[in-house]
């Protein structure tokens, strides 16, 4: 009995040391995910600003 028991606790602790390390990869994700996302921002920021800066090189070229 008291080696079953002894067993269960080991595989209890080792399940909250699983649980805790997931859970810090999950944070850590979800720091690289926002990350992401304010870096995509930015640079759709800058091609839209490319692109009307492109735009507006265009309309000043002479008609051929």
């Amino acid at each position: 009995m008291n080696g079953e028991l002894a067993e269960l606790e080991q595989k209890v602790e080792q399940v909250l040391a699983l649980f805790q390390d997931l859970r810090a990869e999950n944070q850590q994700l979800h720091e690289r995910v926002s990350s992401l996302e304010s870096e995509k921002h930015r640079l759709s920021e800058k091609v839209d600003a490319a692109r009307a800066r492109l735009e507006s090189l265009m309309e000043k070229l002479p008609q051929a």
